[in-house]
């Protein structure tokens, strides 16, 4: 029996706690010996959504196998002060010099930076935060915009859902891709994303603006990316002009129409890479005709 150790701070947000619970659940359902336990400083844990939650204040008897994981709270900033006592971060770090893994989501990284256990480390976590938790914590490599970073028995995640990702590898890892693939059906989740995939899509990385043209032509677009799509067609969609439509999305969002396709292309196809798919077959399931195209565009500094 493996145990995971959630450990609780006042305001956890509840799908950094959710998501990964929900994972090791579900392997216990088809079969993998999980117990999750949860465990705080205090009994009553408020959350960042208003539910009250009750945890164990006693540890249970340590073992190697055992994960530990560190939800998030809700800060737009990472705390001051310690959320949580000298004692508490110890146990962290004799966890992991036992043999145990620990993790984090998201603001939980903090914990894991005042116990010591991002020294000398790669991690990352929330966008929002990456910058802060590089400054406070200097002896930690913080990589920026992924979803998750394992390095020597310490995970740490981005945000909120990624929490999801980081619990899927570490099924996929004890247990191997097909466990995983299980769980991840189980719980209608589209696909288990890799680490080193952005935080952010390419639809929400060039959404962020006030242009309802431009919108209704990224909807046309995110609906349609392997389709061969011209200018013109979705310049008649919009209403306006080609020159139109070209000027006001560039404006919005920094890319033409088409390197907005490219862009989408580009993501899916990286995505079937990693799951095992060649270049080739990759390629030609995104909408390239052949594999240059998406050769060409993998090579650019942008693509990394």
């Amino acid at each position: 029996m493996t145990r995971v150790v959630f450990l609780l701070a006042p305001r956890v947000h509840l799908l950094d706690l959710a998501g990964p619970a929900q994972v090791f659940s579900s392997a216990a359902d088809i079969g993998h010996r999980y117990e999750t336990v949860y465990v705080g400083e205090q009994e009553d844990i408020p959350t960042a959504q208003g539910i009250g939650l009750r945890a164990g204040t006693s540890w249970p008897a340590p073992s190697a196998d055992d994960l530990v994981v560190v939800p998030g709270w809700r800060s737009p900033v990472l705390p001051r002060g310690p959320v949580f006592g000298r004692a508490t971060l110890e146990r962290l770090v004799a966890h992991r010099e036992a043999g145990g893994t620990v993790a984090s989501v998201c603001s939980g990284a903090d914990a894991l930076g005042r116990a010591g256990l991002l020294d000398g480390r790669r991690c990352t976590t929330h966008h929002d935060l990456q910058d802060e938790l590089a400054l406070r914590y200097p002896r930690a490599a913080v990589v920026p915009d992924v979803l998750f970073v394992e390095d020597r028995g310490v995970v740490t995640s981005a945000g909120i859902a990624s929490g999801i990702d980081l619990a899927l590898h570490l099924l996929a890892v004890r247990h191997g891709p097909y466990a995983a693939a299980r769980v991840a059906r189980t719980m209608v989740v589209h696909t288990r994303r890799n680490g080193d995939q952005r935080q952010e899509s390419a639809m929400l990385r060039h959404r962020a603006h006030l242009s309802d043209v431009v919108h209704r032509v990224q909807d046309v677009i995110d609906a349609r990316f392997t389709d061969p799509l011209l200018l013109a067609g979705l310049a008649e969609a919009a209403g306006v002009s080609e020159r139109t439509l070209t000027r006001r999305f560039v404006r919005a969002t920094g890319c033409t129409p088409l390197r907005y396709q490219q862009e989408l292309r580009l993501e899916h196809a990286e995505h079937l890479i990693g799951q095992g798919s060649t270049v080739e077959s990759a390629a030609r399931a995104v909408g390239f005709l052949d594999a240059r195209m998406l050769r060409r565009l993998r090579a650019r500094p942008s693509a990394a």
